[in-house]
């Protein structure tokens, strides 16, 4: 049974909605002491007032990923508020559309910067306490989308999500010195906010894409996220975990109407 999360600090970016939420409800209902970030005051604040229901330890932290001196000032509130860092989920993403005739250099930057130099400067900056844990670990989620799939309008999202994986597979070498873990999620289509905002035809489409007809839950990211963070995962690094509910494997929509 995984349940060596409780009690240990965690921190979760882009947290006040979507998977990072999911994410850090897991954590919480496992015992956590959780510090949500997030850019906006009143969606943090929301996320960790709701998440403290029953007692749990959550709390909110406003800051930028690309911002390298906020995610110093968030990892020096983690370790005021619950002494240490044992975790950081590096989850901070964003995925606009824009086809590659249309994308500006402008859209392009954006992209990478959240997603790719977000996620460095958060670990960079949790890194000494993660490094003064008893096995400290890093949870990136990164997506099908880039490493294994594409789909159009996400070019520089999947690329970004792709060079995630690169960073990891270094880094999980570099890190191993301190017992220090970096694994990634890869998620297939999770019901979410970004998600529904696509539209009911694109949420049925894709449900039929997907061997067990249905898109995943928030949770379901949460619990590969505990998994990956857990003692009983400590021989794990540098790995990725898809969870997308078999939707990479059919070849076509055939082969799922044969089985």
């Amino acid at each position: 049974m995984v349940n060596s999360c409780e009690g240990k600090s965690v921190i979760v970016t882009g947290a006040s909605k979507g998977i990072g939420k999911g994410i850090a409800a897991v954590f919480a209902r496992h015992g956590a002491k959780v510090l949500v970030v997030a850019r906006n005051l009143d969606q943090a604040d929301a996320c960790a007032a709701e998440l403290r229901a029953g007692g749990r330890q959550v709390s909110a932290f406003v800051g930028d990923v690309t911002n390298r001196s906020e995610m110093e000032e968030m990892a020096r509130v983690a370790v005021e508020r619950n002494g240490g860092i044992d975790i950081l989920c590096a989850n901070a993403g964003i995925f606009p559309q824009s086809k590659l005739e249309d994308m500006s250099g402008a859209d392009w930057d954006t992209v990478l910067s959240t997603n790719v130099k977000g996620m460095h400067f958060s670990i960079q900056a949790a890194l000494p306490a993660l490094k003064r844990s008893k096995g400290g670990r890093i949870v990136l989620t990164s997506s099908i989308t880039g490493p294994v799939t594409g789909f159009p309008g996400w070019a520089h999202y999947g690329a970004s999500k792709a060079a995630q994986l690169g960073f990891m597979r270094t880094a999980c070498i570099e890190l191993a010195k301190y017992g220090i873990t970096i694994n990634a999620v890869l998620p297939g289509n999770i019901k979410t906010e970004g998600l529904t905002d696509l539209g009911a035809d694109y949420e049925r489409t894709m449900a039929a894409s997907i061997p067990l007809k249905r898109l995943g839950s928030v949770d379901d990211i949460g619990h590969a996220a505990m998994f990956l963070a857990s003692d009983q995962a400590g021989y794990i690094t540098g790995q990725t975990l898809i969870v997308d509910g078999g939707q990479i494997l059919p070849e076509s929509l055939e082969a799922l109407n044969q089985a």
